[in-house]
């Protein structure tokens, strides 16, 4: 057989699949490189086996474990991102629309954006403790800034022409910004929600590894500390599974709420 017609024979396989089958073939590949890993490592304590991890998964899903744990992360999660919406848009909003506020409050932000959340995890569990509001504290550092920024762009992407016809009629600022420029800003701020969530995940396992008594982050710590790897790695699956699964109640959501964007 050609190389022409061998290519022919394999595109539809890997082109030519429905969105969910793509899912399954890339995560059958991922398992079997990972199943040969751990045959050749040969130490289950350092790489666990994708099977063993399955039936740690299964015990834990029947004992509750995920369950207790996964709800105190999602919690901390909701709390951290409407916070993080409620401060976040407001400030992006006010920035885009006003070139003073722009230049008094972006020094700040262009200060602490660069600064890595793991950084501040030292000084706020000696001011907040052990407990729910570290990871909070944690997760609206990390989840505010891609959302003032794209707010930030959104606003200042709204069709000038738009604004100078608005002006014209003589409708009020307020309605301008209201029926206008928000309406415009939507995609680049829920791309931003997207982009926070993502980061807010890695923020959180980061913050409940130290600074909470429950949570995902704190049983992988645990498991991690008792050399109970197939256990541990469980509890890294149920975060990919959670993480993956907020993206894509995201994109949903961004699909409904601006179905004018592509």
């Amino acid at each position: 057989m050609t190389s022409a017609a061998a290519g022919r024979v394999w595109r539809p396989v890997v082109t030519g699949l429905p969105g969910w089958l793509v899912y399954v073939r890339s995560m059958g590949l991922f398992i079997v490189v990972w199943e040969i890993a751990a045959l050749q490592i040969g130490n289950p304590v350092i790489l666990p086996a994708p099977h063993t991890v399955a039936t740690s998964l299964l015990t834990l899903l029947t004992n509750g474990s995920i369950y207790h744990n996964a709800l105190a992360s999602l919690q901390r999660l909701v709390v951290a991102y409407a916070i993080a919406g409620m401060l976040g848009f407001p400030l992006g909003l006010l920035m885009g629309l006003s070139r003073v506020s722009f230049e008094l409050i972006d020094p700040v932000v262009e200060l602490l954006r660069p600064i890595s959340s793991i950084a501040w995890i030292p000084i706020a569990l000696a001011l907040l403790g052990v407990g729910f509001a570290l990871p909070v504290f944690i997760l609206v550092y990390v989840s505010i800034f891609p959302l003032i920024l794209n707010t930030i762009a959104g606003v200042r992407s709204t069709d000038r022409t738009l604004l100078r016809a608005a002006r014209t009629m003589g409708v009020p600022r307020s309605r301008i910004v209201r029926h206008v420029v928000v309406p415009n800003a939507l995609p680049a701020v829920l791309t931003g929600v997207r982009l926070s969530a993502g980061l807010g995940w890695m923020a959180l396992i980061a913050s409940e590894l130290v600074g909470a008594p429950s949570g995902l982050g704190w049983a992988i710590q645990f498991y991690s500390g008792l050399f109970r790897s197939a256990e541990m790695v469980a509890m890294i699956v149920v975060v990919a599974v959670l993480g993956f699964a907020t993206d894509l109640a995201l994109r949903a959501l961004q699909r409904w709420v601006t179905p004018w964007a592509t």
